[in-house]
Parts: C-alpha cells; sequence; structure tokens
C-alpha cells in the first residue's frame, strides 16, 4: 500500500520528469542581535533543479543561492519577514520566516551566546579533528555547524563526522 501511495504522489508532483520543487531546508524565525549575523537556509529538489529566490517584505532582494545571510543586523532596517521561493518549469513553492533583531541592551535573560568558538585548524590527511564550540544560555542552546555556509549534515557523512553532546564535531 505505501508504495502504490508513493508512486501516486509522485505521479502527481511529477509529469513527464518534471517535478514541482519541494523543500529539503526551509528557514526557520530566528532573534539576532544588532551587529549580529543571522543565516536563513533554504534548499530544494525537483526536475528542473528549481531557483531559489529571497524576498524581503515582499520584495525580492539581490541574494541568490541557499544561503540569505544578513551581516551585520541592524534593527530598522534587517527586523523583517523573508521569503525562500523555489520555482521551476513545473512551478513554484515557497515559505517564510522571521527575523526579530535586538539592541544590545534589550538582550533577554538566559539569551543564547557563543563563549568558545571554533578556531582554524590544520590537520594531516586521514587524522582526526576535534572542532570545539561552547555555548551557554537558558535553556541550554543547541548547537548547529556549518561548512561554506551550508549546514553540516553528520547523517550523510558515512560516520566520518560526528557530533558529540558537548557540541563539538
Amino acid at each position: 500500500m505505501i508504495h502504490i501511495m508513493h508512486i501516486y504522489m509522485l505521479a502527481v508532483s511529477c509529469l513527464l520528469l518534471v517535478c514541482l520543487p519541494s523543500f529539503i531546508t526551509f528557514p526557520v524565525n530566528q532573534t539576532g542581535i544588532s551587529g549580529g549575523v543571522a543565516s536563513f537556509v533554504c534548499q530544494a529538489r525537483g526536475e528542473p533543479k528549481p531557483t531559489i529566490t529571497w524576498f524581503k517584505i515582499g520584495k525580492k532582494i539581490s541574494s541568490s543561492g541557499s544561503v540569505l545571510r544578513i551581516q551585520p543586523l541592524r534593527v530598522d532596517r534587517d527586523a523583517a519577514i523573508y521569503k525562500c521561493s523555489a520555482s521551476n518549469s513545473a512551478g513554484e513553492v515557497s515559505v517564510s520566516a522571521r527575523l526579530e533583531v535586538l539592541e544590545e541592551n534589550d538582550i533577554p535573560h538566559g539569551f543564547p551566546s557563543i563563549d568558545l568558538g571554533p578556531q582554524l585548524k590544520v590537520v594531516e590527511k586521514n587524522r582526526t579533528a576535534t572542532m570545539l564550540c561552547a555555548a551557554s544560555g537558558n535553556p541550554d542552546p543547541e548547537i548547529s555547524w556549518f561548512k561554506d555556509k551550508l549546514p553540516v549534515n553528520i547523517s550523510s557523512s558515512d560516520g566520518r563526522i560526528k557530533q558529540l553532546r558537548s557540541g563539538r564535531l
């Protein structure tokens, strides 16, 4: 029964090898601090490969690609709703996320902060490297890793990359 439903779903979203885009990763609401950095990630699949376009309050912005990086953050300029649109010849899908930007003196108690950021490392080929990151906040922050501005996909690394409970990579 599952296989028949899967084939039916593929037939609905893909017609003659043209598939409507669908999101693999989509941007999530976030809060940043003025002067800091915010990154929204949006990845989609489809046939042909979808084009990602970013919008701020409904207006197209110049950034293209899977990552929208905003730096340095400014309250009046950057606090807004951002939309990621994935489109191809089969159609278009979109998703939105809100960015809230706080001034330094408005940071609530317990807001996450990075106490120890990763450092540049030189490692011999086929050797193990450990990247450190320590963060504090209440509740305890979840640490995410990025490489070349994209999230590190630990599950598809064939065991080469592991994230420890401490946040170490």
